[in-house]
């Protein structure tokens, strides 16, 4: 039997499958007919936009400058020559002494008037004891100020290959680089600490290269000082020869940095 044959479909328009979009306006928003808004981002950036470093600098200059004007105010060695510890209890006399030591450095109080204070009113071995605790503390206030406050506004100055070295080495070699500075005399203390601060040697090997470092040096002002009702005496002698020896190895020291500058411009 033949196949039945079908007739074509009638002329006219397709039938709709679905919905025209032809036809269909265009949403307000300029999206595609048929389509929904697109998704919007409603998550915050990861990084906001970067902080300026430079307020937290005038913060750091404007606490070292009201530390320093303070003594104006107080003197560290008159205080503790004043009886601040008459009066309290035995256990009070080591922390007191140790935090004004620690408040006179980041003050800017030299350090040398600080250890004779120490060995006039303690002694050899109490005096040396606390003036490495209070030396120390000191170090590592103001190490942590310059670090917090300081450290983002300072790098960017780093400019030139021996800023540079220098940076990498104590970033490198922390420990041994801090204790080269603390052994040697003719370098400010707090110089060193607030350029430690600004490198990246780590907090830890800044701490334990200044209560080693600074040994030497503490021990002799504070033997001065305890030795100094005796004139005569072998440690009274001993350690006039040995502040002798220290200002002779600052005055090298200074010597041969200016000769290292000259030679860095010549080149």
């Amino acid at each position: 039997m033949p196949a039945p044959v079908t007739s074509p479909p009638p002329p006219g328009p397709a039938p709709a499958v679905g919905p025209a979009l032809a036809d269909s306006p265009a949403p307000a928003d300029g999206t595609a007919p048929g389509h929904g808004p697109a998704p919007v981002d409603t998550a915050a950036p990861a990084d906001g936009p970067a902080r300026s470093p430079w307020p937290r600098f005038a913060l750091l200059v404007a606490i070292l400058g009201a530390a320093a004007g303070s003594l104006l105010l107080w003197s560290p060695t008159a205080l503790l020559d004043g009886g601040l510890t008459d009066g309290m209890p035995w256990y009070w006399r080591g922390p007191l002494f140790a935090a004004v030591y620690a408040v006179g450095t980041v003050a800017f109080f030299p350090r040398p008037a600080l250890n004779a204070a120490a060995g006039l009113l303690l002694g050899l071995q109490e005096g040396l004891l606390l003036a490495v605790l209070g030396t120390t503390l000191g170090a590592a206030a103001a190490f942590g100020l310059a670090r917090w406050l300081g450290q983002d506004a300072l790098r960017r100055l780093l400019r030139g290959r021996v800023l540079v070295a220098l940076d990498r080495r104590f970033t490198d070699q922390g420990f041994r680089s801090v204790l080269l500075l603390r052994l040697f005399p003719g370098l400010p203390f707090q110089a060193a600490n607030y350029g430690a601060a600004v490198s990246g040697v780590r907090f830890g090997s800044f701490i334990g290269a200044t209560a080693l470092g600074v040994i030497p040096v503490t021990a002799v002002y504070v033997a001065a000082a305890a030795t100094a009702r005796e004139p005569g005496s072998t440690g009274f002698l001993l350690s006039v020869g040995a502040l002798g020896l220290l200002g002779l190895a600052t005055l090298v020291q200074v010597g041969r940095a200016a000769a290292r500058r000259r030679r860095t411009v010549t080149d």
